[in-house]
């Protein structure tokens, strides 16, 4: 699945609760519609960001596991 986005996040090698923290920031800052990618390599994002996404009202476009954790596609909500 290509999608496009309108900012990438790389938060690499930050630990829990950071990943969905700035997430959770980055994303009050955006108009509805836009899109992030969220890069993480929190073993625990896998959890915390679609919980976040529901929480929040964002819409979780797609998770892919990559070589070193996860990156997240997300439509604000």
């Amino acid at each position: 699945m290509t999608l496009a986005t309108d900012a990438v996040f790389d938060l690499k090698g930050l630990k829990c609760p950071l990943p969905v923290l700035r997430s959770r920031k980055k994303l009050s800052a955006m108009l509805s519609g836009e899109d992030l990618v969220v890069e993480t390599t929190d073993p625990l994002a896998v959890i915390d960001i679609p919980h976040m996404c529901r929480e929040d009202g964002h819409i979780l476009l797609e998770t892919i596991k990559t070589e070193d954790g996860h990156r997240f596609y997300i439509r604000r909500g």
